[in-house]
């Protein structure tokens, strides 16, 4: 009898300056179960993270308190089971690098759709 191992994605955090993207992840996140909450900088997502620890946090780069990609260091370091996907509209091959670099574990360029987002969703399980 084969068991799985494989971790549900139940919780996620948000981490945009841009309300209509917090609002569309979250309503795509619903339809899969996955309760989720937002925030707009990094200094609140670091208030958030020592509240609840997510299973998944879906981080934008360019915030106006800084770097997403320079946070995942943090995030690595104090939260290692926690999955890590930037979403950025700036999508250069150095910025893809530099996440990877850093530990995001998927990068996904704006704008995105519902079937990007289950996508990530199901592999990072």
């Amino acid at each position: 009898m084969e068991t799985s191992v494989r971790k549900k994605i139940s919780k996620a955090l948000i981490v945009d300056d841009e309300i209509d993207i917090c609002y569309l992840l979250e309503g795509i996140l619903k339809k899969k179960s996955v309760w989720s909450t937002y925030v707009n900088t990094l200094s609140d997502a670091q208030i958030m993270l020592r509240k609840e620890t997510p299973s998944i946090i879906f981080l934008d780069n360019h915030l106006p308190d800084g770097l997403g990609v320079e946070f995942i260091d943090h995030i690595k370091k104090y939260y290692p089971s926690t999955k890590v996907v930037i979403i950025t509209a700036v999508d250069s091959s150095s910025d893809r690098k530099m996440a990877y670099e850093h530990g995001a574990d998927y990068f996904i360029s704006k704008p995105f759709n519902m079937e990007i987002i289950y996508n990530v969703v199901e592999k990072l399980k």
